[in-house]
């Protein structure tokens, strides 16, 4: 307190010290002991501060940081990392630095199976007209990405990979200027730089895709727009050069002439893969390490890699100071320290795992230090942390090399595999340092044995330099992580046939594992798996012949139960029913076939399953064909089998596998090389993306447009610009369209009410709200089919 007023009359505290004026205990009289914690502020990140008596805090929120002085990102640094959590396409925060200054990017994550598309949209996606610019008054554009310039080339620089592509339509508007003259037009890229090249040219050539190839309209002319047309072309690429990108600005001087027009388009930034997250090198001796400049981490520090090794104890990293130093060990097979020393003598926090962490498995680790705590993480194993002493010192002071893999003291190296190595956000390269030092080699390989278990469906795991892919070929499934069903719907008439029989039209050309699909499986067992969504029963969902006239068939009764009908080296036909509810229910089921010798093994959704024991010389002999739906070709069909056939299957069939043959996949992927048979309509659907209930997959197709909405951008410059004339003869067509439209509803509702007493005397029948017309109609037929006769019960 100061200044203190009794009945407006001021108070001498030194009269108070000296004992004149009243008394006091426990006073420092004229002087504030209050500390200002938050000056400095070491509340990153824009975090806000606030204070107690003793320590300060920090507000994280709306920060993308957390943790007690905003320090941690809460978002990953690229899409290969949500990518290797599972996630799938989507739009995600990145934060290209991590604990680092720059803060977090939205972007658009497209993940394939080969390469992990990373896309940041920018504010004019769309076809723009320019008329009128001139040299003297040109037209320029400025493209807002959402970011700063920092944050776009931190992505651009920790890829693989960037591109953008370029759209330049033209006429009479010349773009370049070639072979000689000075650019009419050109963009700006991150340094603010002038750069008069065009999509498909590499920096430095004023040229355009068309000029490198010999293939521009006027062989004279190094860019299709600079030959002067009256007619409308284009000159389209992409830009890869990536110290130059991302494109920021475009220029534009030539559309003042007569009949003088021109229109852009800039695609998004788009970029695939992340240098850094498979960054790793091998250490193959203890006394091997790379030497980095020094760790400067005066107030905050954070370390992170991965690690995976055999030996028993190894320093992953250390640096030191005079009396400060800072080490990261594996000092047991479990247990895992984190020892530092500010000058106030060394503290160590030790995280100790249930299971040996020396199992040659990627284990992940992450030590941080600030003013409030000092904390280890290890894999998902309890964080420990000990709060910092807010007495005695605080820099962590530093000034020797930084070692990776090793020690200058005479304590063990670290005698495995290291990547991902970050420090404060910082990504160190670890492969170009082993390239230049001995006893250390770029890459460490193995991916697979951690990481193979997030291949599903029986889809492989396959290395990669910089880690690993899952080879979806023997898998029904398909998608980054052989998760993604391949579905189809079937309308009536609709057949899929996969023959076996040599020789089968495989092109030579094609890699072994491709080829692998259409080998000829092996005879002595059958291992099916199917789903299904029908409404019409009976039905015939699968039909396998031989040439030796055994044959299986999975059908639909007319009551909806269902029947596999076996027929084994001329023996009788097997028939086993499953008849628990029906089947036609417009709900997805699912059906797994094995049989392996003898031993028949039949489920249906997940629960109901039967077994059976044939004789035992059964062996499925010589298989010819596998036909999904209608059965067209004359084999000469089982009574029963005939029935259901009649009119085949309508509805939805999705992930259908017969041994290591996905039929439907070929017919849907490689229908061109695969010994597949279509016949009818078949159309992709993703019947059974939502739950058991949901009959609006049915007909879902899949969308193959852009993750933004937008269009094709390789579309007919006639389909992009519209003249004058042609949108007011489209406004006119719509107005005719609308009022005819009116007319027709008008028409149809009278004759609706009028046929309306009809309607309610008849039962209404139940279908999916999007399921065609055409298949209520064929599945209206059903009553036509008689009920199958004979069953055999388990």
């Amino acid at each position: 307190m100061r200044l203190i007023f009794i009945d407006n009359q001021p108070k001498d505290l030194i009269s108070v010290q000296q004992g004149s004026l009243g008394n006091f205990s426990d006073l420092h009289i004229d002087l504030c002991s209050i500390k200002d914690r938050c000056l400095p502020n070491y509340c990153e990140h824009g975090g806000s501060c606030s204070q107690s008596w003793t320590t300060f805090y920090c507000n994280c929120s709306d920060t993308g940081y957390i943790g007690p002085t905003c320090h941690h990102p809460l978002y990953e640094r690229s899409c290969e990392v949500y990518r290797h959590q599972g996630n799938t396409a989507g739009f995600f925060h990145i934060d290209p630095d991590g604990s680092g200054p720059l803060g977090a990017l939205q972007v658009y994550c497209n993940v394939t199976e080969d390469k992990i598309w990373t896309s940041v949209q920018h504010n004019n996606t769309e076809l723009t007209r320019v008329q009128g610019a001139s040299p003297e008054k040109p037209y320029s554009m400025a493209l807002d990405y959402g970011g700063s310039l920092g944050q776009l080339e931190a992505v651009i620089d920790s890829s693989e990979h960037c591109e953008q592509e370029v759209a330049y339509y033209c006429r009479r508007s010349r773009l370049l200027n070639t072979p000689d003259g000075v650019p009419f037009t050109w963009w700006m890229g991150r340094s603010k730089e002038r750069h008069p090249y065009w999509g498909g040219a590499p920096p430095g050539v004023q040229q355009c895709e068309c000029g490198l190839d010999e293939i521009c309209l006027d062989i004279r002319y190094f860019c299709n727009c600079d030959a002067d047309k009256d007619e409308w072309t284009n000159d389209t690429g992409f830009l890869s050069f990536k110290d130059h990108l991302p494109v920021t600005q475009i220029v534009i001087t030539d559309t003042n002439r007569s009949n003088s027009e021109a229109a852009w388009r800039i695609g998004p930034l788009r970029c695939y893969g992340d240098r850094h997250f498979w960054n790793a090198v091998s250490f193959n001796t203890e006394a091997s390490y790379l030497h980095f400049p020094t760790f400067h981490a005066e107030f905050s520090a954070d370390i992170s890699f991965y690690f995976k090794t055999t030996a028993l104890s190894g320093v992953f990293l250390e640096n030191l100071g005079i009396t400060d130093f800072i080490r990261l060990e594996i000092s047991s097979p479990s247990e895992i320290t984190f020892a530092i020393d500010v000058g106030n003598g060394p503290v160590e926090l030790v995280v100790q795992s249930p299971s040996p962490l020396n199992d040659n498995q990627w284990h992940y680790v992450r030590a941080e230090r600030n003013l409030k705590v000092t904390s280890l993480q290890v894999d998902g194993l309890p964080r420990m942390s000990r709060e910092t002493s807010e007495e005695g010192h605080f820099r962590l002071q530093l000034n020797s090399q930084l070692f990776v893999g090793g020690t200058s003291s005479k304590q063990k190296g670290f005698l495995g595999c290291i990547r991902s190595l970050h420090l404060n956000g910082q990504k160190l390269d670890l492969e170009e340092r082993a390239k230049v030092t001995s006893g250390v080699r770029p890459g460490c390989p193995g991916h697979c044995s951690s990481y193979g278990g997030i291949c599903h469906n029986g889809g492989k795991c396959v290395e990669k330099r910089s880690g690993y892919f899952c080879d979806c070929t023997n898998s029904p499934y398909e998608g980054p992580f052989c998760k993604k069903e391949v579905s189809a719907v079937f309308e009536a008439g609709t057949s899929v046939t996969y023959l076996f029989q040599e020789p089968y039209p495989v092109t030579k050309n094609l890699s072994q594992s491709s080829s692998a699909i259409y080998a000829e499986p092996a005879p002595s067992k059958e291992n099916i798996a199917l789903s299904f969504v029908t409404a019409q029963a009976p039905s015939l969902l699968l039909y396998i012949n031989s040439s030796s006239h055994d044959f299986l068939a999975v059908l639909l009764c007319k009551n909806g139960s269902l029947q596999v009908h076996y027929q084994l080296s001329k023996e009788e036909t097997h028939v086993f029913t499953i008849e628990v509810e029906n089947f036609a229910n417009r709900r997805m089921h699912h059906l797994k076939i094995n049989r392996e010798g003898r031993e028949l093994t039949i489920q249906m959704d997940e629960q109901l399953r039967l077994n059976y024991n044939f004789s035992p010389e059964v062996e499925f002999r010589a298989v010819r064909s596998l036909t999904l739906g209608k059965v067209t070709e004359n084999v000469g069909l089982d009574s029963e089998v005939a029935k259901a056939n009649s009119l085949g299957f309508v509805g939805c069939l999705s992930s259908v596998q017969y041994n290591h043959i996905a039929p439907l996949k070929a017919a849907l992927r490689h229908a061109t090389i695969a010994p597949v048979i279509i016949q009818g309509a078949l159309r992709e659907a993703s019947c059974g993306s939502g739950t058991d209930s949901d009959v609006n997959a049915v007909t879902t197709v899949h969308s193959s447009s852009d993750p933004f909405g937008k269009r094709d951008e390789r579309e007919p410059l006639s389909n992009a610009i519209q003249s004058d004339s042609a949108v007011i003869g489209g406004v006119i067509a719509v107005v005719i369209f609308i009022i005819f439209s009116i007319v027709g509803i008008m028409v149809r509702f009278l004759y609706r009410h009028k046929q309306s007493h009809r309607t309610n005397q008849i039962k209404e029948k139940e279908y999916p709200a999007n399921l065609d017309s055409s298949f209520r109609n064929d599945i209206d037929l059903q009553n036509t089919v008689s009920e199958c006769k004979r069953e055999y019960f388990i």
